[in-house]
């Protein structure tokens, strides 16, 4: 009989958290700060403004791309942006029958209010852990992110 790979799922000699439960660890701080988001946005319509926000003057086949979905599901997304005052569509320079999506201003203001709350949240949390804590924290997060960014799985937040 083959022997069983264990080592993602039980903490190893020094105490650290098996794989599985970091990651739900992970999830549920992630989860956690989306609760932050006020209405009026959906989580589909959030992870929509801030493909435009990352990606600004895209169409709409590129915002489908962008979100892993069709572009008819994003044609109504958008409507629903565009609805509420967070969307622009605009004639493309490129094609008369193209559109060019943009985040009005009031789309950027929202974001940038939500991102707001969020880094303040973030904060407070982290002021409270201690030195060691946050160190460890900075650390593994880091690996993380440069794993993420290898792996393609990331965005270029530089950009």
């Amino acid at each position: 009989m083959d022997a069983v790979d264990r080592s993602r799922e039980q903490p190893d000699p020094a105490g650290t958290a098996a794989v599985p439960d970091l990651a739900r660890l992970l999830e549920s701080v992630v989860e956690g700060e989306r609760d932050v988001s006020p209405r009026p946005l959906s989580v589909s319509q959030l992870r929509a403004v801030v493909a435009l926000d990352r990606h600004d003057g895209i169409n709409l086949r590129q915002l489908a791309e962008q979100l892993g979905s069709t572009p008819p599901l994003v044609s109504r997304l958008c409507d629903r942006l565009e609805a509420v005052g967070f969307l622009e569509r605009l004639p493309s320079a490129r094609s008369r029958r193209e559109l060019t999506l943009r985040l009005s201003d009031r789309g950027r203001a929202y974001l940038q209010e939500l991102r707001s709350r969020r880094r303040d949240r973030v904060e407070s949390l982290l002021a409270k852990m201690s030195p060691a804590g946050r160190a460890a924290l900075a650390a593994g997060l880091q690996e993380y992110r440069a794993l993420a960014e290898a792996a393609g799985d990331l965005p270029d937040l530089h950009s």
